[in-house]
Formats: structure tokens, sequence, C-alpha cells
């Protein structure tokens, strides 16, 4: 990645500052770290990567299908989308307000002032900093969605209307809950996950909803017994 700013710049104009802040021991490391502070600003981790995409945001106990985990995928694109765009506005607001400042600065006759505007000016340059790396991460989560997208759509599916899915993907899931209950379970978290695995079951059974592209359903393999005392009805 290529910073628009660097930030190291940034730092060094702040050292003069931070003499009034830090004791001269600790500035005097703060000095000799320059370098690699400026290395860590740039390679921090911002969002998730595409390993934690993978494994912890499409769990498969939670999205058990590829239908599931694509219409996942469009969400969280959708989110970092708007991430973007409310980023974009507030960007734009920001360079405003340094040519605003940058213009106080160059008139300001009142030394208190013109204090405060060279201190408002250079946070907003650390924010412009900061929200450019923040940019390129945001756009890089929305490559990683879009990628990922094209993987799990393999053309089974319906990817224009999200409810064609939905009876097969939480079919799985509730299924993969009721399995996993215990008798150490809540009684509310029972109720919560045999109710709803009970309502898609007879939704199922009743065709109230039309299978996807009319088809039949997935997983029809015997399920395991469920714990007794949560046992949904016949």
């Amino acid at each position: 990645m290529t910073e628009k700013r660097d930030i190291k710049d940034l730092i060094q104009q702040e050292e003069a500052n931070l003499n009034n802040l830090l004791n001269p021991e600790d500035l005097q490391s703060f000095k000799g770290m320059v370098d690699e502070l400026r290395d860590t600003w740039s390679k921090k981790q911002m969002f998730r990567t595409e390993t934690e995409a993978r494994f912890s945001v499409l769990q498969d106990n939670r999205y058990p299908t590829k239908a599931a985990k694509y219409w996942q995928c469009v969400r969280e694109q959708a989110s970092y989308l708007d991430n973007l765009m409310a980023l974009s506005f507030d960007f734009r607001r920001n360079e405003a307000k340094i040519k605003w400042l940058e213009k106080k600065v160059s008139e300001e006759k009142d030394d208190y002032k013109l204090a405060k505007y060279e201190i408002d000016l250079d946070e907003c340059r650390f924010a412009k900093a900061s929200m450019e790396k923040q940019a390129y991460h945001r756009m890089r989560e929305i490559k990683m969605w879009s990628k990922l997208k094209l993987e799990f759509d393999d053309g089974s599916f319906n990817t224009k209307d999200v409810n064609q899915h939905q009876l097969d993907s939480y079919r799985k899931m509730y299924t993969h809950k009721a399995q996993s209950l215990t008798q150490g379970s809540s009684e509310a978290e029972v109720f919560n996950v045999l109710g709803q695995l009970q309502s898609i079951e007879r939704i199922i059974k009743t065709g109230e909803l039309p299978l996807q592209d009319g088809g039949q359903l997935e997983g029809t393999e015997k399920k395991e017994e469920l714990p007794q005392y949560g046992k949904p009805n016949s």
C-alpha cells in the first residue's frame, strides 16, 4: 500500500509538542522509535482479514450452504459500501476544514487564536491521513467480499432473491443448533431454537412457501436424536 500521506512527517512534526507532555527519557525513546511507529501505523490491522471472514463471519454452523454464505457476503459488502460513502462525506468536510484553517492561520494576528488554529489544522491533517488509510481498508474488504461472492456463486441457487434459499439454509442452521442443545441449555434457548425449527419444518411440510426454483430441499438425511426435554412434537 502506498500512503497518500507519509505519517512520519506528522509524527516528527508533533515531537516538539510532546516535549511538554512526556518526560525527557520517554521523549528520547519516542524520537528513536519514529520509523518503527510509522511502520506500526502503516501495517496495523483494520477490519477483518480473509481468514477471519472465512472462519468467523461465514462460519459453517451459521451459514451452512453456499447460498447462505453468498448472501451474507452481500450484506457485508453492502455495509462496507455504506461505511465508505459515509467516510467520503467526512473526508470532504475535513478537507474543507483544512482549507478554512489554512486561511485562518495565514490571516490571524492574535497569538492565542493562531495557536488554536494551528493545533486544529495539525489534528485535521492527521485525521486526513487516518481517513485515507481507513478508506484503503474499506475498499480492501469490499473487494474481498466480491471475491468470496464469486467463489460461492456456483449457479446452484438464486442470486437475485435472498428469500429463495432461506428455508433450506435456516433448516440446516437450526438443526445444528438443536443438536448442540444440552441439559444445561436455558429454557429460553431451547424454546427459541426448537420453536423456530418446528416452524420451519411445518412451513416445508405444508408448502406455505415454494422451494427454491421448485426443487427439493437438501439434507434429508436422518437427524441426530434431540434431548427428550426439548424434542419437537410429532
